[in-house]
């Protein structure tokens, strides 16, 4: 059982490294935000502003997992998730990610969560957000390392999770540094006395 499970493994790590299991995250993604959404919508009477504020709470949520889980999953202690993880800072332009259908088995258990406490309506819209923030997160992290802003703003964001990189106790967030402010591990450049 042992070696069914080694094998599993490293079949997932080896197909996990190339731009098809890369690109494949957004086939499977966007189509399934979308889904959500209207599903979410058409599910149950909601309101607009319901709509809104479930919408941005589940941005939100997203981007404090993603802070989570890049933070104590990538730079914790399950060592071939480290290592594997430790090859994107070593080739930042390489394709490593995690397995294409991963997420959105992910997200399914959390539809399930959130329903225990919601209306499958709300449930269903919340994880359409955070299925639409971790495709941004996708795209911006591929833009980050592979484009070269020229909008201060643009590169300010980018510049954010390049530092990471070279600081890797710091800057966790991609999507943004707002979890890094409020949880003190943005880098803080040292003055020059």
């Amino acid at each position: 059982m042992t070696g069914i499970f080694t094998s599993l493994m490293a079949f997932i790590q080896k197909i996990s490294r190339t731009p098809a299991n890369y690109w494949g995250e957004f086939i499977i993604d966007i189509p399934l935000a979308i889904f959500l959404f209207y599903e979410g919508l058409h599910l149950g009477n909601i309101t607009p502003a319901a709509v809104l504020l479930t919408t941005l709470a589940g941005l939100l949520f997203f981007s404090l997992l993603e802070y989570i889980v890049h933070r104590r999953v990538f730079h914790g202690s399950i060592m071939f998730i480290v290592k594997s993880h430790q090859l994107h800072h070593e080739i930042p332009l390489g394709y490593d990610g995690v397995p294409f259908f991963l997420p959105a088995l992910l997200l399914t258990l959390l539809i399930g969560l959130f329903s225990l406490f919601l209306p499958l309506n709300y449930a269903l819209l919340l994880a359409a957000a955070i299925d639409c923030g971790y495709v941004c997160y996708g795209l911006g992290h591929f833009l980050i390392h592979h484009h070269h802003f020229r909008n201060r703003l643009a590169q300010r964001w980018a510049s954010h999770h390049l530092i990471h990189h070279f600081h890797p106790d710091t800057n966790f967030g991609v999507t943004t540094p707002l979890w890094d402010k409020l949880l003190l591990t943005q880098y803080i450049h040292p003055r020059k006395t």
